[in-house]
């Protein structure tokens, strides 16, 4: 059992689930997520089309064998981290005891004065010991949590690696597009957004900048106090509420929808592009296809727009057409149906992940580990007077030792002289 979870927590188990984990990667990148059966079939074979089902290839990312994969990945570096704890809180107790010094890397004879040798390696100030044989022993121990580096690197990574499977697996994300004024349900949610404001940034020659939206989220989950938050999202500069993330994603064409009769109107709403719209209680259906801005001219020289739309009666196809500004879809008599007021509608798409500070901690803790592995390398300088009372000096480090060493005999050299 022993050997069994050594082998759990030991590099090369790790480094066995990081390949496979990485050909997943590799596999998910270049075959195409969340098809279906029949379009798999049609790229590959039905046989291919089964197995790719079968494995969860179709979702990669959120299949239960990669969850497994890194959770086994999770496991090793929490068990390499548990089983190296014991050693490296006994190397850290032990790096300025006498009995435990080890081999030096460096040993400089007959220095007058070690403490100025420690001044200029800037080491800390030493601890005077005695050694077995009783002579005087000072020892200086710099940089004492570089032992710790690889240590703390490992549960950053683990932190970062839990941050993101969880995030991955219990994160919101929705989709609301509209017009200004409109306040839409986020479906199977307990908020509402409501789009304030959008507008489309151009430049002199009407290319589009930037988009902006203003919104406002309300929390409904408390009937008797709805909570709002007031967030704007642009192009690369997501708003933030209640918790949410949201992006201003793009947009696309709308237009104004009216039904009148005898003069009255008797409905009307804002259609997008794609967008269907059933004539009042009847089984007609009305489907906005495009805006053309450049449909038609009028008298002065001017754009005048059109209104792509297709007609569907109980979902069946029945015509087409283009309707211009000022006109009405002869198809509706006595009904007067009609687009107008083209406009720009926003699509916006809100993502929550409540592990995001988990991930975002254990890169940072991450980033520390390798800091103090890298540049803050473990360093012990220690003295012992001999018997003609001068000092002998000697150091280690177990990274840099040849520049260490250099640095000592480069120390005593300038102390000597």
């Amino acid at each position: 059992m022993k050997k069994l979870w050594k082998f759990l927590g030991s590099m090369q188990f790790a480094i066995g689930l990081l390949v496979v984990l990485a050909l997943a990667c590799a596999g998910g990148s270049f075959l195409p997520q969340g098809l279906r059966y029949e379009e798999y079939a049609a790229l590959y074979s039905e046989r291919t089309a089964g197995l790719i089902l079968a494995l969860r290839l179709d979702d990669v990312f959120h299949s239960w064998w990669v969850l497994v994969l890194t959770g086994f990945l999770c496991g090793n570096l929490l068990l390499c981290n548990l089983l190296r704890l014991p050693q490296l809180l006994r190397r850290s107790r032990q790096a300025g005891d006498p009995a435990h010094l080890g081999a030096p890397t460096v040993t400089v004879g007959g220095v007058q004065d070690p403490d100025a040798v420690l001044t200029r390696l800037r080491m800390p100030k030493a601890v005077e010991h005695t050694d077995a044989e009783g002579r005087t022993l000072r020892i200086a121990v710099k940089h004492r949590a570089g032992l710790w580096g690889a240590w703390v690197c490992h549960l950053g990574i683990l932190l970062l690696i839990l941050g993101f499977v969880l995030g991955q697996m219990t994160k919101e994300e929705y989709t609301v597009y509209g017009v200004p004024g409109q306040v839409k349900q986020i479906e199977g949610t307990e908020y509402a957004l409501k789009i304030r404001d959008f507008q489309l940034q151009r430049e002199a020659d009407g290319f589009v900048t930037q988009y902006t939206t203003a919104l406002t989220l309300y929390d409904l989950s408390n009937e008797d106090d709805v909570l709002a938050q007031d967030a704007t999202a642009s192009v690369n500069h997501p708003g933030s509420a209640f918790g949410f993330k949201l992006y201003q994603n793009s947009t696309g064409d709308a237009a104004h929808f009216t039904v009148r009769r005898d003069g009255e109107t008797v409905q009307e709403a804002v259609l997008c592009v794609g967008e269907q719209i059933s004539l009042l209680n009847t089984p007609l259906q009305v489907q906005l296809r495009a805006v053309l801005a450049d449909h038609d001219k009028a008298a002065n020289g001017s754009s005048v727009p059109g209104y792509a739309y297709q007609i569907y009666i109980d979902d069946s196809f029945y015509g087409m057409d283009v309707q211009p500004e000022g006109g009405t879809i002869q198809d509706f008599l006595p009904y007067e149906v009609s687009f107008s007021e083209p406009q720009s509608y926003t699509l916006i798409q809100l993502k929550r992940d409540r592990f995001s500070r988990l991930a975002l901690a254990g890169g940072l803790i991450t980033l520390l580990g390798l800091f103090l592995a890298f540049y803050c390398q473990t360093r012990r300088v220690w003295a012992i007077r001999e018997a003609d009372g001068g000092w002998t000096v000697f150091g280690s480090s177990p990274k840099g030792g040849a520049l260490f060493a250099e640095q000592v005999r480069e120390a005593a050299n300038q102390v000597q002289s």
